[in-house]
């Protein structure tokens, strides 16, 4: 089974499903593997790997390590052209269509397709979008581009839709990387509302309460980092997992 439609398996059965994020400039190679296979004992259904710089030299040994460790599927979340591996599921090739930066709409896609290309990675189109979140983020920073308002949620299901239209799969929805708001239920439920694509929600949920929050506004899926690269009490990923997953309501999702 090709990984997007493993992704769409864990919705259907799960009502919305729980991703972990490793980024590598926070954790060493042995916290990584370690971060990973805890997620999986939790019950967490996927892990992406990625961040937006990358100043360590050892990605793919630690994309390879992660993904021996684990059963459930390793998704690369790129950062840049350099966040590439061969021993990944599947790659999220994403565009930031809430920006208007053309290196980060059509440039870095160029450079890193024919390597996609060669190591036979499964590549699914997403369209991510910047959401305001009270301060400014790596995220923001890095790709030069100015985040949807949070008070605007036509606008970003406007963008949403234009992502479906242009064939894309997913629609990531980011508050950023320590943000200090989430992505705001409202948006999500319009976005969800106004288009068909599974919808990734991310940035500023540290709570299981939260994270169900957001679920039940229309998350397919929801990504938490920051939150448990801190020393955590046991248990916490999966407090995450059972907030998140919403067997009861997965029916009537399809």
């Amino acid at each position: 089974m090709q990984t997007y439609n493993r992704l769409l398996e864990i919705r259907a059965r799960r009502g919305a499903g729980y991703i972990v994020l490793i980024d590598p400039d926070k954790l060493s190679l042995q916290e990584s593997v370690k971060l990973a296979m805890r997620a999986e004992q939790e019950d967490a259904d996927i892990i992406f790997i990625g961040g937006s710089l990358l100043s360590t030299p050892i990605f793919d040994e630690l994309v390879r390590q992660v993904k021996a460790a684990v059963k459930i599927p390793v998704i690369i979340f790129p950062g840049g052209v350099q966040q590439i591996s061969r021993h990944a599921d599947a790659i999220l090739f994403m565009s930031v269509i809430s920006g208007r930066n053309p290196d980060l709409l059509i440039g870095q896609h160029v450079m890193g397709a024919p390597i996609v290309k060669m190591l036979n990675l499964e590549a699914i189109a997403t369209g991510y979008m910047l959401i305001e979140s009270g301060k400014m983020t790596s995220a923001e920073f890095m790709s030069n581009t100015k985040p949807i308002p949070r008070d605007k949620p036509q606008i970003a299901v406007a963008h949403a839709l234009a992502a479906e239209y242009l064939g894309m799969k997913l629609i990531y929805l980011e508050a950023g990387s320590g943000a200090l708001q989430p992505v705001p239920d409202e948006m999500i439920q319009a976005v969800a509302a106004g288009c068909s694509l599974p919808i990734i929600v991310g940035g500023g949920i540290r709570t299981p309460e939260v994270a169900q929050q957001k679920a039940k506004a229309g998350a397919s899926f929801i990504v938490t980092g920051n939150v448990l690269e801190k020393k955590t009490k046991e248990g916490l990923i999966r407090e995450f997992a059972g907030a998140i997953h919403q067997e009861k309501f997965a029916q009537s999702i399809n």
